[in-house]
């Protein structure tokens, strides 16, 4: 969402309330106004969906673990933990990526005590806790995952800005692209007040397209047989023998 420029609550409320006929007002955060009260709860709305409908850029964030003698091996999630980016957990002391464990895993392991056997550190999310086996854990591991934070608004009045879940405030700042989020908040108003979604439906649908296409870099694709790129794992690099040594 590069080229999200900073826009704040009250001035997105205000362009919504343009669209849908409302007169724009001098305060929108905070107005007493019926409409203006409905439409401050829907942004929160529209934002926390945002949040989960894709993994934008300006959310990602990364958290590690470094394992100590006596830690039980269920650490905590980040405050603002959202979702975890799949494929993103490594053993950085081993560099290696971690499995991500289903219950069945999980439960398989503790109970064939296949902790001694155990080459690397696998985990699971479970109960709001980032449980590692073997658990508990060897000592001495830098465990590391990307995720998505639920902390989509910035307060700048802070020094350093901090971010939160909801807004509270006309000065905060949602980190979406600034159509989009007037987009998405002008479906949700129509949706509420029982009126036609379907222009408005279909003008989000295009902006959320670009801009999940947008987002971020992607790999190029090659339907041939052949093509150019960094071969960073093959049979021309590894040995015969010796894995995991």
């Amino acid at each position: 969402m590069a080229l999200n420029n900073t826009i704040t609550a009250s001035a997105i409320l205000n362009r919504v309330a343009a669209e849908v006929g409302l007169a724009p007002v001098e305060v929108p955060y905070g107005n007493q106004d019926p409409a203006f009260i409905q439409l401050q709860y829907l942004l929160d709305i529209a934002g926390e969906e945002l949040a989960e409908a894709f993994p934008w850029e300006l959310l990602v964030r990364s958290h590690s673990v470094t394992t100590v003698a006596g830690d039980t091996g269920d650490y905590d999630l980040p405050a603002d933990f959202g979702y975890i980016i799949n494929q993103t957990s490594w053993d950085k002391t081993n560099n290696v990526p971690m499995a991500n464990l289903s219950a069945q895993d999980w439960t398989y392991l503790k109970g064939r005590n296949l902790a001694s056997n155990t080459l690397y550190a696998s985990f699971r999310i479970s109960q709001g806790k980032y449980n590692i086996f073997p658990n508990p854990p060897p000592t001495g591991l830098e465990l590391s995952f990307e995720y998505i934070t639920n902390g989509w608004v910035e307060d700048n009045t802070t020094s350093p800005p901090t971010y939160k879940s909801e807004v509270t405030q006309g000065s905060d700042i949602p980190l979406f692209n600034k159509t989009l989020i007037t987009r998405a908040l002008k479906v949700k108003w129509l949706e509420a007040g029982g009126f036609d979604t379907t222009k408005a439906q279909a003008d989000f649908n295009q902006i959320f397209a670009f801009l999940t296409g947008t987002d971020k870099g992607a790999p190029v694709l090659n339907a041939g047989r052949s093509g150019y790129g960094i071969p960073y794992l093959s049979s021309y690099n590894t040995p015969d023998t010796g894995f995991g040594l």
